[in-house]
């Protein structure tokens, strides 16, 4: 007997093979960092999120391995039941501080983050406001709260301003990547802010990419930001702090109504509590971490002086360490990752519908753990290539 939906689901798939939009997990073996074995082949990668290179650092296992002795593996349970071991507690204090809000939350991931924030605080007589290139997680988290979706172009703020000018909604909340993942531009915060204040708006600001690398490790919110109450900060703790989940900072009233409503927070099993020792360790070397951050700008200037007169493809305009190489075609951008590949350097292409069709792009990541030499070879290999 056949199945129809598995028969389009299959036909699907073979569209996507043929578009060279298939997607594949690549087999990592041993620790994450800038030097990897994925497939069975050692690689210099280029594609982590492992900004500063503590992913696998000795401080970190070291965290690891002593709070493993105190509190095991598991949590046990959701952090309103008897979950929330004092690991988690410690680091929630320690992150507020550290960023300069009253209180904080920890989530299991960025995405369970901005699911749990969105839907606690919007609802059907809401409008979101969003920048068209967030990340599909708060596109997500936004259209599940039952609120007013409403996009505006990419840093766009005449055209969000004749948005909020224009809505009725009794409350609005505007919502921006900090820094963006795929491009590496970076949100304007307090002309955000601006309008937030003049149109009674909360502003939501992810810095999943900023937090850890940008200015002293704070991420990317200036002074103002920091202390105005209708500001909400999150960072994702698996990019430069090397570990797992995300923090939301806020007021402490937000906070409080987070921890009564955040569904994706309520529902759900605590994070291990040795994962907030280690968050706990992370603070610490991020917040020592001039140097990583000083070696990591170098690698930045490095790689977009060697790249500036390429003839195949073009970086677009970033300071951070998300370095995206413009090819524009799916099936270029998946021939070029496969050609640097086979001289041992992994830099994945990025294609629609992650990014909008005709700009397909390499996606190079840098950290503070590559070496000059490590940058060299890349150039090296995109000029040969070209």
């Amino acid at each position: 007997m056949s199945f129809d939906a598995l028969t389009r689901m299959q036909q699907g798939l073979a569209a996507l093979k043929a578009d060279h939009l298939e997607r594949r997990r690549l087999l990592l073996d041993g620790a994450q960092g800038a030097h990897a074995t994925i497939d069975g082949q050692r690689v210099i990668s280029f594609c982590s999120n492992d900004y500063l290179g503590l992913a696998a650092d000795p401080a970190l296992i070291q965290a690891a391995h002593a709070a493993l002795d105190q509190c095991g593996v598991g949590a046990g349970a959701a952090h309103l039941i008897s979950g929330h071991h004092r690991f988690h507690h410690e680091f929630e204090a320690a992150f507020a501080h550290f960023v300069g809000k009253p209180a904080a939350l920890l989530f299991s991931t960025g995405y369970m983050a901005n699911l749990g924030v969105l839907t606690a605080l919007c609802n059907r007589h809401s409008e979101v406001f969003a920048d068209k290139l967030n990340h599909a997680s708060l596109v997500d988290a936004a259209r599940l709260s039952g609120a007013t979706f409403t996009r505006f172009r990419h840093r766009d703020l005449a055209q969000l301003e004749g948005q909020l000018e224009s809505s009725t909604a009794p409350e609005k909340m505007i919502v921006s990547d900090l820094v963006f993942s795929m491009d590496g531009d970076s949100a304007l915060v307090d002309a955000l802010l601006d309008l937030a204040e003049r149109y009674d708006a909360w502003l939501y600001l992810d810095d999943a990419h900023g937090f850890g690398v940008l200015g002293d490790g704070r991420g990317g919110l200036t002074e103002r930001a920091r202390t105005s109450d209708r500001v909400i900060y999150l960072a994702t703790l698996g990019k430069a702090a090397g570990v797992s989940g995300a923090a939301v900072a806020a007021h402490a009233s937000v906070i409080d109504w987070l921890l009564q409503k955040a569904r994706s927070y309520v529902y759900t099993t605590a994070s291990p509590p040795l994962l907030a020792a280690c968050l706990l360790e992370s603070l610490r070397q991020i917040e020592a971490g001039d140097a990583r951050r000083a070696t990591l700008r170098g690698r930045i200037v490095q790689l977009r002086e060697g790249l500036a007169s390429l003839k195949t493809g073009t970086l677009m305009p970033s300071d951070t360490p998300i370095q995206p190489l413009l090819i524009g075609a799916n099936a270029d951008a998946v021939r070029l990752s496969r050609s640097v590949l086979q001289r041992g350097l992994l830099v994945p292409a990025i294609r629609t519908p992650t990014v909008p069709a005709g700009t397909a792009r390499l996606r190079i990541t840098l950290s503070a753990a590559h070496s000059a030499d490590d940058v060299a070879q890349l150039i090296a290999a995109l000029h040969d290539l070209a």
